[in-house]
C-alpha cells in the first residue's frame, strides 16, 4: 500500500556534506551582501526575490562571470514583466566561459560519450577547444555571423556540443532536434527560423538497430528555406560517399571531418556580445499546433544555468555528470552548460533498456558518474522491470540523482532509496522549455520528503495561484512566477510585437508568468506538481490533477503506464481512464473494480473513472511527456494538430474506438 507524504524526510545531508556544498559558500556570501544572517533557506531564498539586484550581483561574481564591459546596473525596469532588463550595458560570450577551463585543465578529460553498443569517445578540454576554434573558423569562412542560425540533427555526441560551442563563439544562434523526427516534424522546427547551416548525421543506434537517415536528411535539405551548407556527421556510414544534397546548397555537402581539416589549429575567438544576445531556439512540444520557437538569450541562460548546477547541484570540477537526454530536449543545453563549472560531461545516445536495464548503471558505474539524471518515466519503467541497481553495481561516486520531465510518484522516492542508493541526494526538478531552466530544484543543504521537489530556485518568486489570482499555500493551483528574472524568453520568433509572447506566458494574470503548471506550496517551502493545467480533470467543478491519478494506478503492479482525460458528458465533465498493462494481461472486470476501489481509496470518489479501457500504449512527444490534449482531441472527433510532435503518433489509434457520444 502506497505510504502518503509524510513531514518525515526520506533523506537527509550529512551536516558535512551540506556545510561543504557550494549553497552554503553562497549562503555565507550572501549574509555579507544583506548584512545580516539567514536562519534558513527561506530566509536566503526571500531575500534572493526581495532584493533582485543583490541577489543576481553577488550571482555575477560567485560563479565568475566575465565581461569585456562591464554592465551599469543589474536591473533595470523591475516593473515591467515582459520587459525588465538584465545587466544592461555588458558584453561576454557564452562559449568563453563554458571553455574558460580549456587552458589551465588542457589535458584533463572534458566529454565522454557512450554509445548503447559499447562504443567509447573522449575528449579533452583541450581538443573541445580546438574543434571548437576549426568549425567557428568554417563558420567564418561560409558567411555565418552574428544572428545568423545554425541548425543541427544530431544524436546526443560530441559534435552537438562542438557545434553549439562554434555558434556561440561567434554570435550565431544554435537550434537541435533529435534524428528521431520525421521531415515534417524538422521542417515545422527548423522551416520557421531558415538556418543557414544544417548539421546531420547519417544514422544513430537504437534498441539494437542501426537507424539510416540519409534519405530523410536529404528531403530535409531540399525543403528547408534559407539553407546554404549541410555538414554531415558519418556515425553509421563512415567509409561512404558524400551524401547528394541537391543543387538548391549555395556550399557543397562537407564532412565533419572535412570542417574540422579546413582551418587546422584555428585560434577560439570569442567574439562579445550584448547580455541577452539570442543564443538558443528552443520549440514548444508542438501539440496544439505549430511549434512556438522560443529564443533565449545568452546572458540570462548562462547565469540561471551556473546557479542551478553549481548551487542547486552542488557541482564542480571534480564531478561528473550524465544527463539522459536527446539534442531536442532543453536538458541538453543545460547539461552543456556544466562545462563551465569543469565539471565533465557523459553523454549518451541509445535506448536506456538495450540490451538491458543495467546499460545506464553500467556507464554510471564504469565513468564514476556523481550526478545522474533522467526522467521520471525512466524510474517508474526500472522499478517495473525489477531492477534494483545499488545491488548489482558499484555506485560509491553517486552523490545525487536528478528527475524531470513529468512528475516523480512519491512510490518512486521509497524506490529510489531502496534499489539504488540510501544516501543519494534525489532531486526532482521541474521548469521547463519556455524558460530553459527550472522553478524547482534541489538543494544540497535540505532534507528530500517523498513526492515533493525540495525548494524553489533562488531568485525566482514563485508561488501558487487560485483562480482569483490570490497566492495560496496547502491549496492546489496555478505555478506562477510574479517578478522577472533573467532567463525569460527574449520572445518568440516572428512575433516582432511580442503579441503571442504575452499571451502565452502573461495573459491569465497581467503581469505574471503563469507556467501551465498545476501545482501546490507548502509551508516548508517544498513544491508538489500535480500535472500540466491544460490537462486538468473537472468533474462536477473539482479541479484534478492527473499525475495523482497516475500516481495510484501506476503503482498498482499490473498496470505499466496510465494516461487520464475529461470528456464532455451530459453538460459536465466526466473521467477516462486507459492503462497499459503487463504483457500477457487483459484488463477484465475484476481488474476494473481494483482500480476503482483503489483510486477512491486513497484519493476521492471525484477522482473515479467512469470508463477504464486497456490501450497497447500511451502517445508521448519526442521528449517522453504523455499528451493528455492528443487523446482528448481524439475521445472527442477533433483533429489532432500536429502529430510530428509525437513519438508514437500511431498510439492514438486505440483511442478512435472510445468516442463514447
Amino acid at each position: 500500500m502506497p505510504r502518503p507524504r509524510s513531514d518525515t524526510p526520506i533523506w537527509t545531508p550529512s551536516p558535512e556534506r551540506a556545510a561543504a556544498s557550494r549553497m552554503a559558500a553562497f549562503t555565507a556570501a550572501a549574509e555579507r551582501v544583506a548584512g545580516h544572517s539567514f536562519t534558513d533557506y527561506e530566509a536566503l531564498h526571500h531575500w534572493s526575490v526581495t532584493d533582485p539586484e543583490g541577489c543576481w550581483g553577488l550571482l555575477w561574481d560567485f560563479l565568475e562571470l566575465r565581461a569585456s564591459v562591464p554592465f551599469t546596473r543589474v536591473l533595470e525596469h523591475p516593473e515591467r514583466m515582459p520587459g525588465a532588463r538584465w545587466f544592461e550595458g555588458s558584453r561576454l560570450n557564452f562559449a568563453e566561459h563554458l571553455l574558460r577551463h580549456a587552458v589551465p585543465r588542457a589535458e584533463d578529460t572534458a566529454i565522454v560519450f557512450r554509445c548503447e553498443n559499447g562504443e567509447r569517445e573522449a575528449l579533452t578540454f583541450g581538443e573541445l577547444r580546438a574543434q571548437v576554434g576549426a568549425v567557428a573558423a568554417w563558420l567564418g569562412s561560409v558567411g555565418v555571423g552574428p544572428g545568423d542560425r545554425v541548425a543541427a540533427l544530431l544524436p546526443n555526441r560530441p559534435e552537438a556540443i562542438v557545434g553549439m560551442l562554434a555558434a556561440a563563439s561567434i554570435g550565431a544562434l544554435w537550434s537541435s532536434a533529435s534524428p528521431d523526427f520525421g521531415v515534417d516534424g524538422v521542417l515545422d522546427r527548423f522551416g520557421q527560423i531558415a538556418p543557414k547551416v544544417l548539421i546531420g548525421s547519417d544514422g544513430y543506434h537504437y534498441a539494437g538497430k542501426r537507424i539510416d537517415v540519409r534519405e530523410r536528411l536529404a528531403a530535409i535539405v531540399r525543403r528547408l528555406p534559407g539553407l546554404e551548407q549541410l555538414v554531415v556527421v558519418p556515425w553509421l556510414f563512415p567509409d561512404e560517399p558524400h551524401m547528394v544534397a541537391g543543387d538548391q546548397l549555395a556550399g557543397e555537402t562537407l564532412l565533419w571531418s572535412e570542417v574540422i581539416a579546413a582551418h587546422p589549429g584555428a585560434a577560439t575567438r570569442f567574439a562579445p556580445q550584448p547580455f541577452d544576445h539570442p543564443l538558443f531556439i528552443l520549440y514548444s512540444s508542438g501539440t496544439t499546433g505549430r511549434p512556438k520557437c522560443i529564443v533565449h538569450g545568452a546572458g540570462g541562460t548562462l547565469i540561471q544555468h551556473l546557479k542551478e548546477l553549481a548551487l542547486h547541484t552542488d557541482l564542480g570540477p571534480a564531478d561528473r555528470l550524465c544527463y539522459f537526454t536527446t539534442c531536442g530536449w532543453m536538458m541538453w543545453n543545460w547539461m552543456a552548460s556544466a562545462l563551465a563549472l569543469g565539471t565533465r560531461l557523459v553523454l549518451f545516445d541509445g535506448s536506456p533498456f538495450h540490451p538491458g536495464p543495467e546499460v545506464l548503471w553500467d556507464l554510471v558505474a564504469e565513468e564514476g558518474v556523481t550526478a545522474f539524471g533522467t526522467s521520471a518515466k525512466y524510474i517508474s519503467a526500472l522499478q517495473k522491470a525489477g531492477s534494483e541497481p545499488g545491488g548489482t553495481h558499484d555506485l560509491s561516486a553517486l552523490r545525487t540523482l536528478l528527475s524531470t520531465g513529468s512528475p516523480l510518484a512519491p512510490e518512486l522516492y521509497d524506490y529510489v532509496y531502496q534499489a539504488i542508493k540510501p544516501d543519494l541526494q534525489l532531486s526532482s526538478i521541474s521548469g521547463g522549455t519556455d524558460i530553459v531552466s527550472c522553478f524547482a530544484l534541489g538543494n544540497p543543504m535540505l532534507p528530500v520528503y517523498r513526492g515533493e521537489l525540495q525548494c524553489p530556485g533562488l531568485g525566482l518568486a514563485v508561488a501558487v495561484f487560485d483562480d482569483g489570482g490570490k497566492p495560496v499555500l496547502g491549496e492546489r493551483g496555478e505555478l506562477v512566477c510574479t517578478r522577472p528574472f533573467p532567463s525569460m524568453p527574449l520572445g518568440f520568433w516572428n512575433d516582432p510585437d511580442g503579441a503571442r509572447y504575452r499571451a502565452a506566458y502573461f495573459e491569465r494574470f497581467p503581469g505574471v508568468w503563469t507556467h501551465g503548471d498545476f501545482a501546490e506550496l507548502n509551508a516548508r517551502g517544498g513544491l508538489v506538481i500535480h500535472g500540466r493545467s491544460d490537462a486538468v480533470l473537472n468533474p462536477g467543478g473539482v479541479r484534478i490533477g492527473t499525475a495523482e491519478i497516475y500516481r495510484v494506478v501506476e503503482a498498482m503492479d499490473a498496470i505499466l503506464e496510465a494516461i487520464a482525460v475529461g470528456q464532455d458528458w451530459q453538460g459536465d465533465q466526466r473521467v477516462l481512464l486507459f492503462v497499459v498493462l503487463r504483457e500477457g494481461l487483459t484488463l477484465d472486470e475484476d481488474r476494473v473494480g481494483a482500480i476503482r476501489r483503489r483510486i477512491r481509496e486513497r484519493l476521492t470518489p471525484r477522482h473515479v473513472p467512469a470508463e477504464v479501457r486497456q490501450v497497447p500504449a500511451i502517445p508521448r512527444t519526442r521528449s517522453g511527456k504523455i499528451v493528455e490534449l492528443a487523446v482528448a482531441d481524439v475521445i472527442h472527433g477533433r483533429a489532432v494538430k500536429n502529430l510530428e510532435a509525437l513519438a508514437n503518433p500511431g498510439a492514438l489509434d486505440a483511442f478512435a474506438a472510445f468516442r463514447w457520444d
